[in-house]
């Protein structure tokens, strides 16, 4: 079965293939097959995936998968939220996971609670019109670093620290990583609902 995803975003491809490798479904990117970004105007991550699964379902006549995924920090109220790919530009910066980081270390400057979660939320649709859309949610508790630590992973990985583990996603090998993400619970759960439902 060939799945779109509804993202442009290479990592999340990446993660999400190897999560889903299960089930012997092909993923290709939205971005792939000429369709572009959905609007995400909602402020919870379920209402956007549900329209950015929607979209590239009705654009493409496919199966779709969404992710709204975010950083939700505690002394911030729950934000960046659905915000979090565009927290940068609040303080002048460009849009981008280097200057997502930039933005949040220097605005965490002097502050000692430091508790925040990533939080996953993933969409699976038949078709557009699919009345009953899969819904899968993860969510990991670490703490942000004062400085990046690692190369690997993407977004907030290099300042997420994963107290049980002792090190930032960025540090962790990918099979380690997807073990305890946000996105790789989030899979493991929609692995069984699509398993369940769709087969």
């Amino acid at each position: 079965m060939k799945i779109v995803l509804a993202s442009h975003n290479a990592g999340k491809l990446a993660e999400l293939q190897e999560l889903l490798a299960p089930l012997g479904m092909s993923l290709v990117r939205q971005s792939d097959l000429g369709v572009g970004e959905a609007e995400e105007p909602y402020r919870t991550f379920v209402e956007n995936a549900l329209a950015k699964a929607r979209h590239a379902s009705a654009a493409t006549g496919l199966p779709a998968l969404a992710d709204d995924a975010g950083l939700c920090v505690d002394v911030f109220g729950g934000q960046p939220g659905v915000d979090t790919a565009f927290y940068a530009t609040r303080f002048g910066y460009p849009k981008g996971d280097a200057n997502n980081v930039r933005a949040l270390l220097e605005q965490m400057q002097g502050i000692e609670q430091r508790r925040a979660a990533l939080v996953s939320t993933l969409v699976a649709l038949r078709s557009v019109d699919d009345p009953e859309p899969l819904i899968a949610v993860g969510r990991v508790v670490g703490e942000i670093v004062c400085e990046p630590r690692g190369a690997g992973g993407f977004g907030f990985d290099p300042v997420m620290l994963i107290p049980a583990l002792g090190q930032t996603f960025a540090e962790l090998p990918s099979e380690v990583k997807n073990a305890h993400s946000h996105r790789g619970q989030a899979a493991r759960v929609m692995l069984e609902l699509i398993k369940e439902r769709w087969m």
